[in-house]
């Protein structure tokens, strides 16, 4: 493939990305609201996804563009110790659902990223924090998979090519930051 057509099915994925626009705008209420009554986003994510949910918890926290308080948001891809203990002695099917019995609120949102929507670990995970009561997101590719079914809400990038959903994923990610940045600046 030449760098062309792959630009090319790039601009095709985000062109398309205006049929999820009411789903983002409904996203970014909620973690607008979250935020406001003190919880907590929770992202988690494999592989590739799992650095997309490193990246983001950190320009929450840290900050994106404006100059902001931190905004309360983690990554349960980012503790070693945890994903290589619990993988060893029970499943890695279940690393992040133990993280998310330990460390979520019926406050918080939860956001499991997968392009498959069909991980493991991901789908356990977002049956506990929906059984906690917490709000759950599930961020996928065109076809949602058994997140689909699982998932309050899903993001679905209208694309069945991982990397194109990994890139409009991370835009997704970064409109948010955008988002909060205005907000929050705007009330301080």
């Amino acid at each position: 493939m030449s760098f062309d057509n792959a630009l090319q099915r790039h601009f095709d994925t985000f062109n398309k990305l205006q049929t999820i626009k009411a789903e983002t705008e409904q996203l970014i209420e909620q973690i607008d609201l979250c935020l406001q009554k003190g919880g907590k986003l929770i992202f988690m994510g494999n592989g590739g996804s799992a650095a997309d949910s490193q990246h983001l918890a950190a320009e929450f926290v840290v900050r994106y563009k404006a100059e902001r308080k931190p905004l309360s948001a983690i990554a349960l891809t980012v503790d070693t110790s945890i994903l290589t203990a619990h993988s060893n002695d029970y499943s890695f099917d279940t690393v992040f659902t133990r993280q998310i019995q330990a460390l979520a609120k019926p406050e918080d949102l939860i956001i499991g990223i997968s392009t498959s929507g069909n991980s493991a670990n991901i789908i356990d995970a977002i049956k506990a924090a929906s059984e906690m009561g917490c709000k759950t997101w599930a961020w996928t590719g065109a076809h949602g998979g058994q997140l689909n079914e699982i998932a309050d809400h899903l993001i679905r990038i209208p694309s069945d090519e991982t990397a194109r959903i990994q890139e409009a994923h991370i835009f997704i990610g970064h409109w948010l930051c955008e988002e909060m940045d205005r907000r929050t600046s705007e009330n301080t």
